[in-house]
């Protein structure tokens, strides 16, 4: 079965979505926009939601709503609006220390009953390193040795209590077995914690595990970890190659590929005609500010705004990718998008607006589930990640409308069957590597 995922973002991943007449420019701080989206995805019996963030302003506050609540507080919130759907936080690990963020998504799983994720980041960007001390970006190996580390420790963390420690006997007057705790005395190049963690293990044993990057580090980081992939390209032969990659490297690192789901995304515009889904695209990137985008494109490429002429094509004098320390992957999907299509900077701000470098697609419902299933059978993707131009209707639009036609080709679930997040992808709950028997059978 195809396995979806709503990619929650404000009022809508589309950059000019909030100047729509129906969008409340200030619904990215409202709990009760994010809840009533949750609420529509749960109606679609998606497997899961999810958050991006980055700890650092993203943008210019001109340019689009700015400002985004701390996600793993919204998932709380949301845990308690729903009943099934899956709740996926973005969490860096540059930018955190272990023991926090493990007692934190131990607590959301705890809370959610077993409805947690984590998507594992390595944060590009020097901005976000001068909120924590630092002068200059760490390098990109650096940061991803660094969350290898991290995972490693997080998943000792998880491990420290047996599932059979607590015991309530109140008979015995004895809470807990403190021999079926497994201190994680790790010590390492990048971190010292010793454990155990302050919180029992959750009902997944431990969240499910998500990884976001598509350079070769960040490939290399999801095939030792990684549970499911969120990742962007914008063709089929594109889509199959990273697809037969990311198995290939998951089996070289010793896991079952199956066991690793990779979820491309896209940018459903969504219309009862294909004259209407046009007319909605045509409409949004009309309402885009090319004088912020432009500052935004020239960021990502590391060149001077004034070196991007809106109605030429981009400078042939880029950057080599082996230049770029943060986001490799989604500089060189950019700079390959708009050298194959030969766009201008104007027509490249209009597809980037929309998806940032993911798939977009304006059709029918028919033709948006077409679309999917093509890239489902052709060995290019076990689900999607579904990111709405516009929010709340884009969600509405697709489980409404988009999901019956899948539900009908038997391809998506009708209801749900089982409990946890890792019910909904499929994954059995990890065992406790460290698991040894209580000391009333010793």
């Amino acid at each position: 079965m195809l396995h979806l995922n709503a990619f929650l973002m404000g009022v809508g991943h589309h950059e000019a979505a909030w100047r729509l007449p129906e969008s409340d420019p200030f619904a990215q701080t409202d709990v009760e926009h994010f809840k009533h989206l949750a609420r529509i995805a749960e109606r679609g019996k998606l497997d899961s939601l999810f958050l991006a963030d980055s700890p650092v302003l993203w943008n210019s506050i001109g340019r689009r709503p700015s400002g985004t609540l701390e996600p793993t507080v919204l998932l709380t919130a949301l845990a308690g609006a729903t009943r099934h759907i899956g709740l996926i936080a973005t969490a860096s690990t540059t930018y955190n220390e272990p023991f926090n963020l493990a007692r934190r998504f131990a607590s959301l799983d705890h809370i959610s009953g077993g409805r947690a994720g984590w998507n594992i980041v390595t944060t590009a960007g020097v901005d976000a390193a001068r909120n924590f001390n630092l002068d200059e970006l760490p390098s990109h190996r650096d940061r991803y040795e660094r969350a290898a580390e991290f995972v490693d420790v997080s998943l000792k963390l998880w491990d420290s209590w047996d599932d059979a420690a607590p015991l309530g006997d109140k008979d015995g007057g004895r809470w807990g077995d403190d021999a079926l705790l497994y201190p994680a005395a790790h010590a390492g190049a990048h971190f010292r914690v010793a454990g155990p963690l302050n919180v029992p293990r959750s009902p997944q044993g431990h969240p499910l595990l998500v990884q976001a990057g598509s350079s070769e580090d960040g490939k290399e980081l999801a095939a030792r970890y990684a549970e499911a992939v969120f990742t962007a390209q914008q063709t089929l032969a594109e889509a199959q190659a990273f697809y037969r990659d990311l198995k290939r490297r998951t089996a070289q690192a010793g896991r079952d590929p199956d066991t690793v789901k990779i979820l491309p995304g896209i940018v459903p515009a969504i219309g009862s005609t294909e004259a209407e889904a046009h007319a909605l695209e045509a409409e949004l990137d009309r309402l885009i500010k090319p004088e912020y985008a432009r500052r935004q494109l020239a960021t990502t490429l590391r060149v001077a705004p004034e070196d991007l002429d809106l109605d030429r094509e981009l400078p042939a004098d880029l950057p080599d990718e082996d230049e770029i320390e943060g986001a490799k992957s989604r500089y060189t999907l950019i700079v390959t998008l708009a050298r194959r299509e030969r766009l201008t900077v104007r027509q490249l701000i209009g597809r980037l607006g929309g998806g940032r470098g993911h798939r977009t697609f304006a059709g029918t419902p028919e033709q948006v589930a077409d679309a999917v299933e093509e890239w489902y059978r052709s060995g290019a993707a076990d689900g999607f990640n579904i990111m709405p131009p516009v929010l709340p209707s884009g969600l509405a639009a697709f489980v409404d409308h988009v999901v019956p036609i899948l539900q009908r080709r038997g391809l998506f679930r009708t209801e749900y069957t089982g409990t946890t997040l890792r019910d909904h992808y499929g994954l059995a709950r990890p065992a406790n590597r460290f698991t040894r028997q209580p000391a009333a059978a010793r």
